[in-house]
């Protein structure tokens, strides 16, 4: 699927039930879709957040989707998938200090509507610069008289006011839009007993639970909920994982940068916190198969790959990181020296050392894969 097609807007992507929305989210699905709200006029919200890819960037091999007036500007982390995100708390320290929730790989933002201010304004993204140059574009709209019937006849007069409203509104689309959560995944069945999982993705999913194997329940739970709701497999926290560095990032030929998450160089309020440079949010894992490239820096391309990186990662480290002149491995090379020790070494399936037995086999990691892939929405029951 390619972006720039996807920037010209030549694909009707609006809600097909966009009549049971509330006023306020059938302008923000407008918004989301309109092109003509950059300042290249050809890049929209749904650019890269596509609803036939679970509102990711649907190209693995779009490591970071590029913006700016001719689509040309470089960015810097690759597009998640928007799905389920309404389920994410505000950012807070739990009670033994874990960071969770937020919005943005970093959890900067503490709602939606915050977290879309960056992509409307952000020079590498939408490009406004600021309020009052998007609500310009805005009050040009074919639908400017309806937000003006939604949100006060003198809204334009208030550039500030307009911008957070129209924000509110794309928030109010993701909230509402069943689209956004559907919960209709072949596991969504298959818990709700509709439907049966074959041998291979049974044997996945043991494996994909199993703490002494693959783990991925650890951060990524599978089962339901205490009141019952649909597993969300995230936990919502942060893990350093000490992902390669992705030389297709143009930031990256400065060799003196580092996107250390939590502590920067996006968010600021953490700078001072050494032990959580180079930790991410944790995603969802539902549609995973769909929101290729993987990790904030696109470094993957195949889901494969991803869990071949997480078992292999520390009894076979020159499968993914660069050699250093003398011929050892640059294990960690996305991180300061200082910052590697913040690194997860110690949970399964991390704790492995060169010479030990990966947690997986090839085949258990196919397995996995294949159990993964019962996470994409809209599966017939």
């Amino acid at each position: 699927m390619a972006f720039v097609a996807a920037c010209g807007g030549g694909r009707d992507d609006t809600a097909a039930g966009s009549t049971q929305l509330s006023a306020a989210a059938r302008l923000g699905d407008k918004i989301f879709h309109d092109v003509t709200l950059s300042s290249s006029g050809r890049m929209a919200c749904a650019s890269c957040h596509q609803a036939d890819a679970a509102h990711a960037t649907g190209d693995p091999a779009l490591v970071v989707p590029p913006g700016g007036p001719a689509l040309a500007t470089p960015g810097f982390r690759n597009s998640p998938s928007l799905r389920y995100l309404n389920a994410s708390p505000a950012f807070f320290f739990d009670r033994k200090g874990t960071p969770t929730g937020g919005f943005n790989r970093d959890g900067r933002f503490d709602t939606l509507q915050a977290q879309s201010e960056r992509a409307f304004l952000s020079a590498h993204e939408m490009d406004n610069g600021n309020a009052a140059a998007f609500v310009d574009k805005l009050q040009r709209a074919s639908y400017a008289d309806e937000f003006r019937r939604v949100f006060g006849a003198t809204i334009f007069d208030n550039a500030d006011a307009a911008f957070a409203n129209a924000r509110m509104a794309v928030q109010r689309f993701q909230q509402e839009d069943p689209r956004f959560q559907p919960f209709d995944s072949k596991y969504d069945q298959f818990l709700a007993g509709r439907v049966t999982l074959t041998e291979r993705e049974l044997r996945g999913m043991a494996l994909f639970n199993d703490p002494a194997k693959g783990n991925c329940a650890g951060c990524h739970p599978s089962t339901r909920g205490a009141n019952g709701a649909p597993p969300m497999f995230t936990d919502f926290s942060y893990d350093n994982l000490g992902v390669p560095r992705n030389p297709d990032i143009a930031a990256n030929a400065d060799p003196g940068y580092y996107d250390l998450g939590l502590c920067g160089p996006f968010r600021s309020d953490l700078a001072g916190r050494a032990d959580l440079c180079g930790a991410f949010k944790v995603p969802t894992l539902r549609n995973v198969a769909l929101s290729a490239p993987y990790f904030h820096n696109g470094r993957f391309k195949t889901l494969r790959e991803v869990v071949a990186f997480y078992v292999r990662r520390d009894t076979h480290p020159e499968e993914f990181y660069p050699r250093n002149p003398d011929g050892t491995v640059n294990k960690f090379d996305d991180l300061p020296p200082q910052y590697r020790a913040n690194v997860n070494t110690a949970e399964v399936p991390y704790d492995r050392k060169p010479g030990q037995a990966p947690r997986l086999t090839d085949e258990e990691i196919d397995l996995v894969v294949a159990f993964m892939h019962t996470l994409t929405d809209g599966y017939p029951p």
